[in-house]
């Protein structure tokens, strides 16, 4: 059962809210800077941000305990965020910030049907009428786009990538879930982010700040801002409100 139905969901419609507005303080930066940058710098803010937080807590992880099954579940969510992070920056090159948030949702619903097959969770009515919507509104959405999609054009390939975007953010989701059972929330994402730092630490160019404009830059720090506090959120709403057990 949910432990804390009311915190979990206003930690859930504050990441919604915030991963909501995010494509389009995305696009300001975009035309200015490299995506693999600007995912970067996020990774980092937020590195930044949670370590400062878990240290004076004093509650920084301790990694030296972990088991191999637990190393490979931390690899698995390093691998799918910096994945969805790239291939949503690289989407929105393509695709208006609306249709971006049009196909936001199929993560989410992708981690319940997850969690039905792999948590053995049982969907409520609410989540499967919302699973219904969903199949009939992306439809009636890029109605006017099927051109688009047998043409296989930009707006097709930004659809593509926006997609695999939201399905390879499942093992982050997974993975979170997973390892709440020997982390808190904020450890886990520490140690995500300082891997995702060092994925993509290599191609990245802080030089770029240079080019951006007052609107750009203030645009960039949202963004970064938003990793914090969106996937802070996030990982709060998995710890307390969870889909009720199979009996």
């Amino acid at each position: 059962m949910n432990q804390y139905p009311l915190s979990g969901f206003l930690f859930s419609l504050s990441a919604v809210i915030m991963w909501s507005t995010l494509p389009m303080a995305l696009q300001q930066v975009l035309p200015m800077m490299d995506s693999q940058t600007i995912v970067w710098l996020r990774f980092v803010t937020a590195m930044i941000g949670v370590f400062v937080l878990l240290f004076f807590a004093k509650k920084l992880p301790k990694l030296t305990a972990c088991s191999p099954k637990e190393w490979a579940f931390l690899g698995l969510g390093i691998v799918g965020l910096s994945c969805n992070f790239l291939l949503f920056n690289m989407a929105l090159r393509y695709i208006p910030a609306t249709a971006s948030q049009v196909l936001s949702p199929v993560s989410s619903f992708m981690m319940i049907l997850s969690g039905v097959v792999i948590f053995k969770e049982v969907m409520g009515i609410h989540q499967k009428l919302g699973l219904l919507l969903l199949l009939i509104g992306l439809p009636l959405f890029f109605n006017d786009h099927f051109g688009d999609f047998a043409q296989m054009n930009n707006y097709a390939f930004g659809i593509l990538l926006g997609t695999i975007a939201s399905f390879v953010w499942i093992g982050y989701g997974i993975a979170q879930k997973i390892l709440l059972k020997r982390f808190s929330s904020q450890q886990i994402l520490l140690i995500i982010y300082v891997g995702c730092s060092l994925v993509f630490t290599p191609t990245a160019d802080p030089a770029q700040l240079k080019q951006l404009t007052p609107l750009a830059l203030a645009c960039l720090i949202y963004c970064c801002l938003n990793t914090v506090i969106a996937y802070g959120c996030y990982a709060e709403a998995l710890n307390r409100w969870r889909c009720p057990r199979s009996a």
